[in-house]
């Protein structure tokens, strides 16, 4: 890092994520942008995401008091690619009658031609995120995603998972995205976990946290999992809570688990819809800011070592506010900072 870089100062217009100098190469952290939303099927917007919190990021304060000094290891984010804006594009027009139609129709040419190309631009998209994490990782960085809907994780984890075969996928969200093709969209965002439980073989567990919006089809995936997946329901924790059983203890037994690498993917609608009013499908519930952090400063606390990240479904406030962004870039910053503690635990 330069001499001349004042971790104090204000962010220069203009300057890297969080307002720091460091180029993709020099950065122990690489960040990728993805300004996907496809097959969003509620509130739009998440395709500004990356943007929202990279804008927002340049007010974060670098030091933390918990994590100490996460910008010395370097952080940078790439440029977003033009083409996946462009799949992005066409992908959202093409899903767009589907989505008002209710789902796909298969007596519907249309429709049924129309979902084909939707799932074809979504794998482009998953494999070009897919090559880039496995680019940056195989430099010996650590690589989070940010998103874009839910959908935008597949290429990543599945990277992290051929690097780190058997780990596993701490997954923070109101809903558990265990849809089998959801609208006819096999790569729904709201089929995410279901397509890397059934795609992804180095995933070794999943474990869901705050779910509190789903169908009875995925509660029974979730019972027929053999503990393979594993969900903390809203309302299990909120009458644990109720019964006076501490936060950390709870989060003590949702990381039992994990195996040793963790993977966190984390939807922003996890946390309590006020710190995230314009995310695509909020719910009512979910965790605050603090039990969000305590939860990911739990897999550390525990020895466990978070090995990548995604945080999705950011959405900004298309009347300018920047209170989700805020938030986004705030719990950005915050995963960066334990995931590096996990290191030095090692």
């Amino acid at each position: 890092m330069s001499a001349a870089f004042d971790p104090s100062a204000a962010a220069a217009p203009g300057s890297g994520i969080f307002g720091l100098p460091h180029s993709p190469d020099e950065a122990h952290v690489v960040l990728i942008p993805v300004p996907f939303e496809a097959t969003t099927s509620y509130g739009g917007g998440t395709s500004e995401g990356p943007s929202a919190v990279l804008e927002a990021s340049r007010q974060v304060d670098l030091f933390d008091v918990e994590t100490g000094r996460p910008y010395e290891r370097g952080i940078a984010m790439l440029p977003e690619p033009e083409q996946w804006r462009a799949w992005n594009t066409r992908a959202k027009e093409r899903a767009t009658p589907i989505i008002e139609a209710g789902g796909i129709d298969p007596s519907n040419p249309e429709l049924r031609a129309a979902s084909a190309e939707v799932n074809q631009l979504c794998e482009q998209l998953h494999d070009a995120v897919y090559r880039t994490a496995k680019e940056w990782l195989d430099k010996g960085k650590r690589v989070g995603a940010i998103g874009g809907d839910h959908s935008i994780s597949f290429g990543i984890i599945r990277a992290h998972a051929e690097k780190y075969p058997g780990l596993g996928v701490l997954h923070l969200d109101a809903h558990a995205d265990l849809r089998n093709a959801y609208e006819g969209f096999t790569w729904s965002h709201a089929s995410i976990m279901y397509n890397v439980a059934e795609r992804i073989p180095g995933v070794k567990s999943l474990v869901q946290v705050a779910i509190r919006d789903m169908s009875e089809d995925e509660h029974r995936y979730i019972e027929s999992s053999n503990g393979r997946v594993r969900a903390f329901f809203d309302s299990d924790i909120n009458h644990k809570r109720f019964d006076g059983i501490p936060w950390n203890r709870q989060v003590d037994e949702i990381v039992k688990g994990l195996p040793q690498h963790v993977y966190l993917s984390f939807d922003i609608d996890g946390l309590d819809p006020v710190l995230c009013p314009h995310t695509g499908t909020p719910v009512p519930g979910g965790l605050s800011f603090p039990e969000a952090i305590a939860l990911i400063s739990g897999v550390v606390r525990s020895g466990r070592t978070i090995v990548g990240f995604d945080l999705t479904e950011v959405a900004p406030d298309p009347d300018g506010g920047e209170w989700d962004g805020n938030v986004g870039a705030r719990m950005l910053y915050k995963m960066i900072g334990w995931m590096l503690k996990s290191e030095q635990r090692k």
